[in-house]
């Protein structure tokens, strides 16, 4: 569906004008010519650019501006404001007030259409899927012959009657391809053909050249221009078919990397001297070349301006003050880049200006085409150097993007590795496991029997040396069994298959908790346990986690008077924190991240015996969970072991 764009303007000339220009590129139209008429078509609605003069016999451009702005939906609405009154503070009240553009009278057709589309991010030819082809011909009748012999074979066909329309055409639709006159009035084919080879967002547009002559010198000269191809006008039109097809099959494949603009597309120059006479000499000069030109009276007009608005490059008149506005410029990070062209009288000035920091130097007595030609060549090296920019970021992002790829694909590898030999040292685990129950227990099991026996027995009286040594051995044993079997317990909580459901935690808390107080009968301890206590968890870890945090805070609380064991939980049910507190002997603190690692100890074994495997085992435990647990205490004022049970995703 083609952009609408509303054209508010008292004058009929610029509306017929302005209406024709954008009709041509593809837009419907909606004319206005006083601001009552604006109002109502703001409400109305239906369109995607406005385009308002600043003078209306009932209205202001600028009020129109912000009641447009103001309506629901048209905060972004692309606007241009036009205006006879092109003073630099006009234009920041324009462009402050939120226009997204700001073209003084006299206007350039061309550029207000191109840069509405710009501005669009539209590229003129998106949303026809037919290859487009550009015919530029002074002849209208040859333009017309060549449309009705390009359309029914499925090309789109746009046509310019002049070089330098064809060229502003190009850089606002761009064509798949372009066929070219060689012979016209204003610049011929094949300058046109060079210039497209300059452009960086049309070098590579597949170009026909078209000559009515038919020497051989004439087709060397057209290639040499930089043609993709020559066709006679004498020929049959069937070649330019054929060669057509060819050059578009053969066409380069760009990257995808967006194009910045092109060097014909809308450019705006800002102009900036205290003469008035050489500010519209230098104005006239550069709208020829199609762009809009914005005048400035000084350094910091310009300055102003550039904040509000960037240009494509910036023509400083040369005298006493251009120094120091050229050194201002090129301190500011944000325009330092935009060329900047110093023009003066001086013949011997060009070293001065580049010194200062100028791109170049061109001499009022040089004439307008030399001025447009290094106004040109500044604004291609720009753009040349902004696409070299932009592909090497596009390359490197492209490393990049495939580095992390092999980087991934090592990652995936490597884990994979590890996983296979996870699995066999798990293998290994469990042999080793059934090993050292099998093995290790029964010589212990015969050793403990043996000194036990050895103790009872009374036929032979033993001495107290004796004795002492037998019941160091029988007490290394029990420690010796105890401690296997704990590392048993611990090697069953670092595998196997988890075997989550919903488990009653509040009822196998108080289980462990009638197992301790069986093993104590004498003992008196206070125990509170949260009542509707759940879990998502393997119910046979739990156990394994409720059973040493629960013997741990009973052994730490033997020497209190009053012992207290509280098991509970807070927060919501899928993101519970569980809790066991105690009043006991606590820890150090700064030490609670040393509880959990195997065989560490806080307190003697002498006060506190033990493995020093408990703490391991729960943390192995949580972990299996995808939990955390963390540790709290004080030495002396007890201490409370925090740890958390996510449920298992949903497969």
């Amino acid at each position: 569906m083609s952009p609408t764009v509303l054209i508010v303007d008292d004058s009929l000339t610029v509306r017929m004008n302005l209406h024709e220009a954008f009709e041509a590129d593809g837009f419907t139209t909606i004319l206005c010519a006083t601001g009552e008429q604006a109002r109502a078509a703001f409400v109305a609605g239906g369109f995607d650019v406005a385009v308002l003069d600043v003078l209306l016999p009932d209205a202001d451009g600028v009020d129109l501006l912000r009641e447009l702005r103001s309506l629901p939906g048209r905060e972004h609405t692309v606007t241009v404001l036009l205006s006879s009154e092109a003073e630099v503070a006009d234009r920041l009240l324009g462009l402050r007030t939120g226009a997204d553009e700001y073209v003084g009278k006299p206007y350039d057709a061309g550029y207000v259409v191109a840069r509405s589309r710009q501005l669009l991010g539209e590229d003129g030819a998106a949303a026809d899927p037919r290859p487009t082809v550009l015919v530029i011909d002074d002849s209208l009748t040859f333009r017309e012959r060549l449309r009705q012999l390009l359309e029914p074979e499925g090309y789109a066909v746009l046509t310019a009657a002049s070089g330098e329309e064809g060229l502003r055409t190009a850089a606002d639709r761009r064509p798949h391809a372009v066929i070219v006159d060689g012979i016209m009035p204003g610049i011929d084919g094949a300058t046109v053909i060079r210039r497209l080879r300059l452009d960086p967002a049309l070098r590579d547009t597949p170009c026909l050249l078209m000559t009515a002559a038919d020497d051989y010198a004439t087709e060397v000269q057209m290639l040499e221009a930089g043609a993709d191809a020559f066709v006679r006008k004498q020929q049959d039109l069937a070649v330019v078919l054929a060669k057509l097809a060819a050059v578009l099959r053969t066409s380069a494949e760009q990257l995808p990397i967006e194009v910045i603009g092109s060097l014909h597309g809308p450019g705006k120059v800002l102009a900036v001297t205290a003469d008035r006479r050489r500010l519209d000499e230098w104005g006239d000069v550069l709208r020829a070349d199609g762009y809009d030109v914005v005048g400035a009276g000084s350094g910091d007009e310009a300055l102003d301006l550039l904040a509000a608005q960037p240009v494509d490059c910036i023509v400083l008149g040369f005298d006493d003050d251009a120094r120091r506005t050229c050194a201002r410029v090129k301190e500011v990070p944000q325009i330092r880049d935009t060329p900047l062209v110093m023009a003066g009288d001086e013949d011997d000035a060009l070293l001065e200006c580049l010194a200062a920091g100028a791109d170049d130097y061109v001499r009022s007595a040089d004439g307008a085409d030399t001025l447009r030609a290094h106004v040109r060549a500044q604004i291609r090296r720009k753009q040349s150097l902004d696409e070299s920019r932009r592909i090497r970021e596009e390359l490197m992002r492209r490393e990049l993007d495939a580095a992390g790829e092999r980087a991934a694909r090592q990652l995936a590898e490597t884990r994979a590795a590890l996983v296979e030999e996870l699995e066999w040292r798990n293998r290994e685990l469990e042999a080793f496991s059934g090993s050292v129950s099998h093995d290790l227990r029964g010589p212990l099991q015969v050793i403990s029997s043996y000194a036990e026996a050895m103790l009872d027995e009374d036929d032979e009286p033993l001495s107290a040396q004796v004795r002492h040594r037998l019941e160091r051995i029988h007490a290394a044993a029990g420690r010796m069994a105890d401690l296997v079997e704990s590392l048993l317990i611990l090697a069953r909580a670092s595998r196997g298959e988890l075997r989550r459901h919903r488990i009653d935690m509040t009822e196998l808390a108080w289980q462990v908790i009638r197992e301790v107080e069986a093993r104590e009968p004498g003992r008196e301890i206070e125990f509170r346990v949260d009542e509707a206590m759940t879990a998502d968890a393997d119910e046979g870890l739990v156990r394994v986690i409720l059973e040493n945090l629960v013997n741990n805070a009973c052994k730490f609380t033997r020497r209190i008077e009053k012992p207290s064991i509280e098991v509970g939980w807070s927060g919501p049910h899928d993101e519970a924190r569980y809790h066991i507190r105690d009043n006991g002997a606590g820890f150090p603190a700064g030490k609670a991240g040393e509880l959990f690692r195997p065989f560490a100890r806080l307190h003697s074994a002498e006060d506190f015996p033990g493995t020093g495997i408990g703490l391991t085992t729960v943390h192995r435990a949580v972990e299996r969970h995808g939990g955390e647990i963390h540790a709290e205490g004080e030495d002396g004022r007890g201490a409370t072991f925090w740890f958390t049970l996510p449920p298992g995703r949903a497969s």
